[in-house]
């Protein structure tokens, strides 16, 4: 799959997308700017005989799709998209950390489960450079390689898992729920854990994607250590956790630059004290961020002050963009009760839902961290095999009366 060529524009979302999907997927591509590249326009004008339709994918096999959805490369790279059958002891939303250990320990109790996620198995850890904190590696790991060998070791137990799935909506349906599956399929369970975890808003601006891992981060404990000796890291985002993350990236850094789009910072006073108060700290506020440039890695990064139209430029190591989490709750809305955030409410793992639990970065409260969330989606599976074994009773009761 070395070989698969992805022709587009910077400017085209359709290529934004394809792009974020090959990556989360870990699929090596290369891609080529159309409107830079002659010859690769050329190539899309001759294949489509005039037409400039983007993104244009050819594969090493000779064949090629045009503006293709998600779903269109899901079966076109091969990926599961349904469930061997249609009932399962174990429902799991979600194959990042938190559902990948889940299922592992579902798998040794003997509990029948399938995984569906919506993107790439191993979540945001598998678009992650570099993983320097989890236990057992002490030289680190790459984000990608922790991430596939949580797939391998569900994959030996059996576990089934569906990639570039949908859950449209969940419904109760007596003591079980019914997951509706894009494409049509519905899937019945007797329990369900939602671990869809939370994605980090992004930037939206050119080099953005490009660039992530490789100079642009969303996790400066998980990144921060890389860059000591740095002269400059910059910070995007003035909110508490723009500012809390900024202090932590002073102990590897000369220099930290705060850029905050508001005419103010956002976090509490004690905190912007703290950072107007350290001389290592430098301050924009009306200031947006328009450009990341660099190849293979961050080079520059292009801002504009929102007052007076200035073009500023700044070539720090790297970039941590602070600007907030975004659960991914949007098909549980109307089923579970969520915070005013979006995150799922829960007792012991245990949602609002019959049956429904939670772990990971999605669960109200929890901790944003990788080894946090493995652990509980081990503590949340113990819940599900309590839940199980009384549904098990119930059934054998009614069954003997």
């Amino acid at each position: 799959m070395s070989e698969i060529r992805l022709y587009g524009a910077p400017w085209c979302p359709d290529c934004k997308r394809s792009k974020r999907f090959l990556a989360e997927h870990r699929v090596p591509y290369q891609f080529i700017d159309i409107d830079d590249d002659k010859d690769g326009l050329r190539f899309v004008e001759e294949l489509q005989k005039g037409g400039r339709t983007i993104p244009t994918i050819v594969f090493p096999e000779g064949d090629h799709l045009l503006e293709p959805t998600d779903s269109d490369l899901a079966r076109r790279l091969g990926l599961k998209l349904a469930a061997d059958r249609s009932s399962y002891d174990l429902a799991i939303v979600g194959g990042g950390p938190a559902g990948l250990a889940a299922a592992i320990y579902a798998a040794r109790e003997g509990i029948d489960s399938l995984i569906v996620d919506r993107s790439a198995l191993g979540g945001q850890a598998g678009v992650t450079e570099r993983v320097d904190n989890y236990p057992g590696f002490p030289d680190g790991i790459g984000g990608a390689d922790l991430a596939d060998r949580f797939v391998a070791q569900a994959r030996r137990y059996g576990v089934e898992m569906l990639a570039a799935v949908d859950v449209e909506r969940i419904e109760q349906d007596g003591e079980d729920t019914v997951l509706y599956l894009a494409g049509g399929q519905q899937v019945c369970a007797h329990s369900v854990l939602i671990a869809t975890g939370s994605s980090y808003r992004r930037l939206g601006v050119p080099g953005e994607d490009e660039l992530i891992g490789a100079g642009v981060h969303f996790c400066a404990t998980c990144d921060g250590p890389f860059y000591k000796g740095a002269d400059e890291l910059l910070v995007i985002g003035g909110g508490n956790s723009g500012l809390e993350e900024g202090m932590f990236l002073s102990q590897f850094a000369e220099r930290i630059r705060i850029v905050e789009f508001a005419p103010e910072l956002k976090a509490s006073r004690l905190l912007q004290d703290k950072v107007r108060a350290d001389p290592r700290f430098a301050v924009h506020t009306n200031t947006e961020v328009v450009e990341l440039k660099g190849a293979p890695k961050l080079e520059e990064v292009v801002a504009r002050d929102r007052a007076t139209g200035q073009e500023l430029r700044w070539r720090p190591k790297a970039a941590f963009v602070f600007i907030g989490l975004d659960p991914n709750t949007a098909f549980l809305r109307g089923t579970v009760d969520l915070d005013r955030w979006g995150f799922v409410v829960a007792d012991r793992y245990q949602t609002s839902m019959a049956g429904v639990f939670c772990a990971g970065d999605v669960r109200a409260g929890s901790t944003k961290q990788l080894g946090a969330a493995v652990g509980e989606g081990i503590a949340a599976l113990l819940e599900v095999r309590r839940h199980l074994e009384q549904h098990r009773q119930i059934a054998a009761h009614a069954t003997n009366a």
